[in-house]
């Protein structure tokens, strides 16, 4: 890559949501029918919730995060591709985590709570080929506690941005992490899935890092916020309402309570308005989880500041390391 082209690249670009202790993160993927899943693997004791702004949504084990639900943990959180097929892909994560005896204590067993969101990437690939069970015992065998790969990986690997004038002119989407140090010494960790309908960007300086490419003689990314209320909206994704969605999930060794675990999930979206222009659309499933386990005391403001910082870094993330797979330019290929 030539200095141009890194000058282009974000600040502050690195990190994972494994450098907060105890936390794993697992992808596995089919880079035939362009699909996948992430999963992050949480320690024992995690508190979890989650902001779903999202209108084109399909989720499991939500009920759970909510502050007032009777289990008080999440044990690990599934992003996945293959719509709300890919869904069964937690079922593989619950059978992994029962065998190592993680869950909420019942009687003689044990339940594991996992908490899931998809993405649509059916059109990516082959769409008969969903993540099911095996994919997500696949993805917990391979969690690693250190930066994996970035990208069209996990979840990421069928996931395209700025669908706002359809997938001709869309782009390569992807998963991306960051991580962000506090002054007290704690840290907040990110994931991001990019599959949005608007475009992707830099959010210190608003360059468009992804997004509908400009049709010739025109040059360059479309500004999908501006297109929308000078033009309005053409079509609905490429072909309906439900194929578009920006998935995060924040975590953070600072002590956090379930409601302020909440707090901080609201928090933390903001960076996905930040980065992810337009966001929240009719059309998109946006979801953000937040874990919280640790010891380590900070202001709720300070850690949801840079979970807000984190989140974005790992959006642009997604983008900058995704590969086109051959049927989408990335970013890398516009340079």
């Amino acid at each position: 890559m030539d200095s141009a082209s890194r000058r282009d690249i974000p600040p502050g670009l690195s990190g994972c949501i494994t450098d907060v202790p105890g936390f794993l993160l697992g992808h596995i993927q089919d880079l035939e029918a362009l699909t996948g899943l992430s999963v992050v693997i949480c320690p024992p004791g995690t508190t979890g919730a989650c902001e779903l702004r999202g209108t084109a949504t399909a989720t499991r084990g939500l009920d759970a995060l909510r502050p007032e639900h009777l289990v008080g943990n999440v044990d690990a959180v599934v992003l996945t591709g293959g719509s709300a097929y890919g869904l069964a892909s937690a079922d593989g994560v619950m059978s992994w985590l029962e065998e190592k005896g993680r869950g909420f204590s019942v009687g003689s067993y044990t339940v594991p709570t996992v908490a899931a969101a998809v993405l649509f990437d059916l059109a990516s690939g082959n769409g008969d080929v969903r993540p099911g069970s095996a994919m997500g015992r696949a993805a917990c065998e391979a969690a690693l506690d250190r930066e994996g790969p970035q990208g069209s990986v996990g979840a990421g690997c069928g996931a395209t941005v700025g669908k706002l004038l359809g997938r001709a002119r869309a782009m390569k989407g992807g998963a991306g992490t960051a991580s962000v140090r506090l002054p007290g010494g704690g840290v907040v960790g990110a994931l991001a899935v990019v599959n949005a309908y608007g475009g992707v960007h830099d959010p210190d300086t608003g360059a468009a890092l992804a997004g509908p490419r400009a049709e010739p003689p025109g040059e360059g990314i479309v500004d999908s916020t501006h297109h929308l209320y000078t033009h309005g909206r053409p079509f609905e994704g490429f072909s309906g309402s439900g194929e578009n969605t920006t998935l995060g999930v924040v975590a953070t060794d600072i002590s956090l309570s379930k409601p302020e675990t909440q707090k901080l999930s609201q928090m933390a979206a903001n960076g996905l308005i930040q980065t992810v222009r337009p966001s929240y659309t009719t059309v998109d499933g946006d979801v953000v989880f937040a874990l919280s386990c640790g010891e380590k005391e900070d202001s709720l403001d300070a850690v949801g500041a840079a979970a807000q910082v984190a989140l974005s870094r790992a959006i642009c993330r997604a983008v900058i390391e995704a590969d086109g797979m051959g049927f989408l330019p990335a970013w890398r290929d516009l340079r």
